[in-house]
Formats: structure tokens, C-alpha cells, sequence
């Protein structure tokens, strides 16, 4: 005989929350996702409510705050270019890219970046968009580009540029930088394909909120190699 507290408890569609028995459930055998659902006591005494992982998400991140977030990553195949868009200064301050064995289709290859003003519909690349700095090969001054390696990067496997980069706060409205540290192996067979390292140094010329960022070598496509943007969360 169902006892009558059990039956309060019981309506036409199912069991309500007081009768729940999660240890004789299933597990969900899956990676939870923002639209699963979990329940809450809506307050101290409360009335008990579903809600979305996805509210939780957002809760963890007002008491957390904080640290990097991964926004996106990229296996690069054989293209001209690698591209990344959708900057949100609601939640990031700056971001860094990681870059994992970046090889060229062609040997002796700088590689670069550029930045964009209207999300990636174009990219800066007039002589004098950037500012970039002195190195040991290079001299500073303009530039079409910004340099993440002065030297020639070699082609062959696992020659290619391994290196964490960082985009300074381009929601402000000031010259955008991008820092940072990479190593590979020059393309130079005088020097026994030497392993090489070297900072990224360079700005936009002029104030103005960046975007997007867009990867490149000076000639010929990205053969193989993977990029991941993290944002830094602001808050």
C-alpha cells in the first residue's frame, strides 16, 4: 500500500522533486553540456527548480573570476591563412594564442600577423600600419605586418615555430601590442639548421579597437600546425 505522504507526492506525468532518487538513475555516460539539467533549492527553505548547467557556468564565473578561458583552436592544413574573430571585451582583457609547430610550404619564411578593425572582413597591411621592433636581423620602424619571428622559419618536419603570444587589450582605443616568445629552427644550412628563438615585437600605428588577428607567412601557405586562442577573463 502506497503510504499517503508517497501519494502528495505523485502526479499524472510523473514524480515530483521530494521523491527523487538519484543514486538508482543512470549515469548520463557523456561530458555534460550547457543544456542539461540539474535542481535547486531556490533559496534557504525554498522551492525546489531546475535550472541549466549553463546558469551554473555563469555563477562559477562571478566567484571565480579571473585567469584563461579557451575560446577556440585551429588545425592548420595546407591554408593561406589562420584567422580568429569575435574579440569580447565583456569578458576578456587580452588574449593568447599558442602555436604548435607552425611549418611553412616554403623554406626561409617570416612569420606574421595582422590585425583588423571590422571583425575580419579586412585586415591592416598598408606599409605603415605597424610599428614593429628592433632585433638582432631587423631594424624597427614601419611595417605591413607584425613580426612573431625575425628570421626565416624552416619547412622541414619539426622545424617549425612552437611559441605563446600575446593580444594587449585591443578594445581600448590606443595602439594594440602584441608580445611574446617563440622557438624554431632557421632555415640556413650554413648554420646546421640552427635552433633559434625570438620575441615578438610590434603595435598599430595609430589608436584604433582591434577585432581580429589574422596568421601568415610572408610567402606561401601554412602547411601543417595548431593555433588556440584563450581569453584572459577581465573580472
Amino acid at each position: 500500500m502506497t503510504k499517503a505522504r508517497d501519494t502528495a507526492n505523485l502526479t499524472g506525468s510523473g514524480v515530483t522533486l521530494p521523491l527523487l532518487d538519484i543514486d538508482a538513475g543512470t549515469d548520463i555516460g557523456a561530458a555534460l553540456v550547457d543544456a542539461d539539467l540539474m535542481i535547486v533549492d531556490d533559496g534557504a527553505g525554498g522551492t525546489n527548480r531546475k535550472a541549466t548547467m549553463s546558469r551554473l557556468a555563469t555563477y562559477m564565473g562571478t566567484k571565480i573570476g579571473g585567469g584563461l578561458e579557451f575560446i577556440s583552436s585551429t588545425d592548420v592544413s595546407n591554408a593561406a591563412t589562420a584567422s580568429f574573430t569575435g574579440f569580447d571585451s565583456s569578458k576578456y582583457d587580452s588574449y593568447i594564442f599558442t602555436l604548435g609547430n607552425i611549418l611553412p610550404q616554403t623554406d626561409d619564411q617570416l612569420f606574421q600577423a595582422l590585425l583588423s578593425v571590422d571583425d575580419g572582413s579586412n585586415y591592416l597591411s598598408a606599409s605603415d600600419s605597424y610599428l614593429k621592433g628592433v632585433d638582432q636581423a631587423a631594424s624597427s620602424g614601419e611595417a605591413a605586418y607584425i613580426p612573431l619571428a625575425y628570421r626565416g622559419i624552416g619547412s622541414a618536419v619539426n622545424e617549425g615555430l612552437n611559441g605563446e603570444y600575446s593580444l594587449i587589450c585591443p578594445h581600448l582605443n590606443t595602439t594594440t601590442y602584441i608580445t611574446g616568445f617563440g622557438l624554431y629552427t632557421r632555415a640556413n644550412a650554413a648554420l646546421g639548421g640552427l635552433v633559434s628563438g625570438g620575441y615578438a615585437l610590434g603595435k598599430t600605428k595609430a589608436a584604433t579597437i582591434v577585432d581580429g588577428i589574422q596568421f601568415k607567412f610572408a610567402s606561401g601557405n601554412i602547411v601543417s600546425g595548431t593555433i588556440t586562442m584563450y581569453g584572459r577573463v577581465n573580472s
